[in-house]
């Protein structure tokens, strides 16, 4: 069974960059397109970066769309996701899951496992 744990959150000041990494273990991750999401406390959790099983494709929410990089190392069993000029409005936890679909429309959906979270702090 796939287990997965998110590292790299902490807190930088808005302009910086941080990178996210979800290891899986258990299992490989291969099949599985994965997705980022983050929930701030308050509000609605959101899919902010989603990856297909090969990684060809990629899809990004328009709140981060240029900023975030999304990637995935086989080989590590390993997602990754690059956030660079950090906002304020980027603080939030963020995890990483598994999904059984990818759609290039909407992404990866049908979730089997999820991480749980590192958090992401950004200041003014």
């Amino acid at each position: 069974q796939v287990q997965l744990e998110e590292a790299g959150g902490g807190s930088v000041q808005a302009g910086g960059s941080l990178r996210l990494s979800c290891a899986a273990s258990g299992a490989t991750v291969s099949p599985y397109c994965m997705v980022w999401f983050r929930q701030a406390p308050g509000k609605e959790r959101e899919g902010v970066a989603h990856i297909s099983a090969t990684g060809a494709f990629t899809l990004y929410d328009s709140s981060v769309k240029g900023r975030f990089t999304i990637s995935r190392d086989t080989n590590k069993n390993t997602l990754y996701l690059l956030m660079n000029n950090l906002k304020p409005e980027d603080t939030s936890m963020y995890y990483c899951a598994t999904g059984r679909a990818y759609s290039t429309d909407t992404g990866c959906r049908s979730f089997t496992t999820w991480g749980q979270g590192t958090q992401v702090t950004v200041s003014s």
